[in-house]
């Protein structure tokens, strides 16, 4: 295994408690793992994104911590207002399927929904030589919102 996979095994490990959120000290994290802060950062900008139900509060300087919040979503409401703040106004087809991808690892969406999804963007991108990512992120989420009821 690497460092980045046991950097995040061992936070996630913390995260499957009781709590929606942990804190965390970056550089004891760091001295833990006998790597540079950089690695820490690395692992919570590409493993602890909001795709992935995560938020990330970062405090730098002597008291500086790093607090981990797990994003949940139980109403459809607040699957909608997540589904619209990771997607934004516009999306390429390739971050598109990234966060299908991370929906589906999440269980909001099914494997099936993933490839149907994907399939319908993929149609919109090779039939309109000129769209643009404002009518993908749209068709995305108005598929999504569907799917969550809302």
């Amino acid at each position: 295994m690497n460092l980045s996979h046991d950097i995040e095994e061992y936070i996630l490990g913390l995260l499957s408690g009781e709590e929606d959120f942990i804190s965390l000290r970056r550089k004891e994290l760091a001295e833990m793992f006998e790597c540079v802060p950089s690695q820490i950062n690395y692992v919570l900008r590409s493993r602890f994104t909001p795709e992935q139900g995560y938020l990330i509060e970062s405090r730098r300087g002597e008291h500086g911590y790093i607090k981990i919040l797990k994003v949940t979503c139980e109403k459809s409401s607040e699957k909608v207002s997540h589904i619209n703040d990771i997607i934004g106004d516009e999306i390429s087809l390739k971050e598109a399927k990234r966060i299908l991808s991370a929906l589906q690892s999440r269980r909001m969406i099914t494997g099936r929904e993933r490839l149907i999804i994907e399939v319908a963007l993929r149609h919109i991108t090779d039939s309109k030589r000129d769209a643009d990512g404002g009518e993908i992120a749209d068709l995305l989420k108005n598929m999504l919102c569907g799917l969550m009821g809302a």
